[in-house]
């Protein structure tokens, strides 16, 4: 009974492992998906690991080599395009998984490997199990199998310097070559070679992943491998001998509870820093919201930091200020003043996430006099026609013969309907604007500064800002129209002069806490915005305050749910994160251990190894699951990107106020998340 639950339990797992690691990632071929359901991994994993053949990781095995993880034997037999009847060249065969693999598929396998330890026990293994149609040798697998040749398909499980041209010659007339080109992990890219013809081939780029050297007459020289590694320095040395996702095993540390006394010691090493930025993978998952709201709490509480400014419009965000500093006229609860956010995607403030923070936050500032009260803004330049009516209704009150300054802006833009894109349309490649209408306001305001702030300094500052944000926000829109990079950089600078304004409004010591997506806050010159003359608010704090006065905290995920819309302006949607794709960083810290954990990166040779560009999953407002391996994903490397990452192996899907599931007003189980 005991063999055969152990049996039951290994079955299900494989399962498993190709509907969730794999059948999940894209991988669509079911010939080969029903022949990896076939073939008992367990089989041929090293001695001792064979609890862990059906985790998405590769495995050692012996002579220093690995059994490859079971979604690239998937991705790179799909792309071999294996079909009955085929004959096939696996080089590389090591424990022999993949050719087993191949052998449910094709006619014939024919398999090569230069360890002769490995032949053996792979021979031992297909005649156990029963696989007559593998054919195995010892040999350099470099130099192909002439003998059997041509081959439809050619299968490599090494990293070569450049494919070699005889194992192109053995292909078959639409013959397919799967092969990685380059020498250490980080550098490796899968290639797969079509003969088109005779002397005709053409070649695909199928993304970033990780093997061991290919040794061989066309490939790397054994010996130099070894003197390379050997004439290298010790310190560039051990990054090459640790892979990245070791570095990473070692640098993790696991995070605690959210009430785990453990939280403070892991998070108080940011206390020193006068900007503390935390960001998030996208706008719709709950664990970004609610561990950025524990730690800004921790922040706040322990360490003094003096407000929270958020990606958020500036004139919804001053009424969560106004409510949480206890003023009656903003709503009587959270949920109530959150409500009021209608601006798309409405579910990126008005969530259960937000109200627990709000709640909090107002509770924390009961205790305290005025001026140590924390507060909530926020940074981005959207809000044209209320920032636009906001300066009105002050100017108003304040100054009504300066009011009229702001009445001619507000008329300049009224025959648009408030449809700023339909202003942005018109006005884009004409000199008829409102440009100037914008920045004659914001100089009036300026230009009376000393006289309106003794009348209230607060509310002298809410209405500067709200001039600010009409002045940027026009040239926003018209530069959004036009494309190109300038609508970012004009949306990012003026968070970062946001930040700026704060940190000087509240004076000698102020310290603050920002809350955006991971694109913002992570330094763009470490991604490929750099190479696009785009630059973000983390980039700009760091030249604004110095390197060691900010901490930019990232935020990733391997797999889950998210909320977000299937097209701009469209209902929210619960949707399924897929498991992150091969080759990226939540990859490689899904392998690294597939547990939560805070990532430090300082900077060094002894994370060397993570210092190449990989894909880091960024997911919008707008998402389509189906689309996963074609983007959603910006090359970075993480240690120049981020001081810090809090990386989470699953992650839920946000809970928006408006959803259907939600609007009864009953908040979630969990609520409030132990903030």
């Amino acid at each position: 009974m005991a063999r055969s639950a152990t049996f039951e339990q290994t079955l299900s797992e494989r399962h498993r492992m190709i509907d969730v690691q794999i059948a999940r990632r894209g991988v669509k071929d079911q010939r080969v998906l029903d022949a990896m359901r076939k073939v008992p991994r367990e089989a041929f994993v090293g001695e001792g690991l064979e609890e862990f053949a059906y985790e998405d990781a590769p495995l050692p095995i012996e002579e220093g080599q690995t059994i490859s993880q079971p979604y690239i034997v998937a991705l790179m037999s799909e792309a071999a395009e294996v079909k009955p009847g085929d004959r096939v060249l696996d080089v590389g065969t090591g424990s022999g998984y993949a050719a087993a693999v191949l052998s449910r598929i094709a006619g014939e396998v024919y398999a090569i490997e230069r360890h002769h330890a490995l032949v053996a026990s792979a021979e031992r293994r297909f005649e156990q199990l029963g696989y007559r149609n593998i054919k195995i040798r010892h040999g350099d697998g470099t130099l192909g199998w002439r003998e059997a040749a041509p081959f439809d398909a050619i299968i490599v499980a090494a990293g070569g310097p450049e494919i070699p041209e005889v194992l192109r010659t053995q292909l078959k007339i639409g013959g397919r070559l799967v092969i990685p080109l380059g020498v250490l992990e980080h550098e490796q890219r899968l290639v797969k070679v079509v003969r088109d013809g005779e002397d005709e081939f053409h070649e695909e780029d199928l993304g970033a992943v990780m093997f061991v050297p290919l040794i061989g007459a066309h490939g790397w020289s054994d010996a130099a491998m070894r003197s390379g590694r050997n004439s290298a320095s010790p310190a560039t040395r051990a990054a090459r001998q640790r892979s990245p996702a070791d570095i990473i095993r070692h640098a993790a540390e696991p995070l605690p509870g959210l009430d785990d006394p453990a939280f403070g010691q892991l998070f108080d090493r940011f206390a020193k820093a006068r900007v503390v930025l935390l960001g998030e993978a996208s706008h719709g998952t709950s664990e970004y919201y609610v561990w950025r709201a524990r730690i800004s709490k921790r922040l706040i509480e322990e360490k003094g930091f003096s407000f929270v400014a958020v990606e958020g419009d500036w004139p919804d965000c001053v009424q969560i200020n106004r409510y949480i500093r206890g003023d009656t006229d903003a709503g009587h609860d959270a949920r109530t003043v959150l409500r009021a956010f209608e601006r798309w995607p409405t579910w990126m403030w008005a969530n259960w996430e937000i109200v627990a923070f709000t709640e909090w936050l107002r509770r924390v500032n009961e205790g305290r006099p005025e001026e140590k009260q924390v507060r909530f803004y926020g940074l981005d330049v959207y809000s044209l026609w209320e920032s636009l009516e906001g300066v009105l209704r002050y100017l108003e009150r304040t100054d009504p013969d300066a009011a009229a300054i702001a009445r001619r802006a507000y008329r300049c833009f009224e025959p648009y309907g408030e449809d700023v894109q339909e202003y942005a349309r018109a006005t884009a490649f004409v000199n008829a604007t409102c440009e100037a209408e914008v920045v004659a306001m914001l100089q009036e305001v300026r230009a009376n500064a000393s006289a309106y702030r003794s009348g209230g300094r607060d509310a002298y500052f809410i209405a500067e800002q709200n001039a600010l944000v009409a002045r940027n926000a026009e040239r926003y829109y018209r530069a959004m129209v036009r494309g190109g990079r300038e609508s970012w950089n004009v949306r990012d600078r003026h968070m970062a002069e946001t930040l700026d304004r704060l940190v000087r409004h509240h004076g000698a010591g102020a310290k603050a806490i920002v809350w955006e997506h991971n694109t913002h806050i992570g330094d763009a010159r470490a991604t490929d915005m750099a190479g696009a003359g785009m630059v973000n608010i983390g980039q700009l704090a760091r030249e604004a305050y110095g390197r060691d006065a900010v901490v930019l905290v990232g935020f990733a995920g391997h797999h889950g749910t998210v909320i977000a819309g299937r097209e701009w302006g469209e209902a929210p949607e619960r949707m399924t994160v897929p498991p992150a794709t091969d080759g990226t960083w939540e990859d490689l810290l899904h392998r690294a251990g597939g547990r939560d954990a805070l990532l430090i990166l300082p900077g060094g040779d002894g994370h060397g190894a993570l210092t190449e560009p990989r894909g880091h999953r960024a997911i919008g407002v707008v998402y389509d699951p189906a689309l996963e391996r074609l983007g959603n994903y910006v090359p970075t490397v993480l240690p120049g990107r981020y001081d810090a990452l809090l990386s989470f192996e699953t992650t839920r899907a946000l809970h928006p106020l408006t959803v259907a599931a939600h609007a009864d007003g009953e908040p979630p189980d969990t609520f409030p998340w132990g903030v």
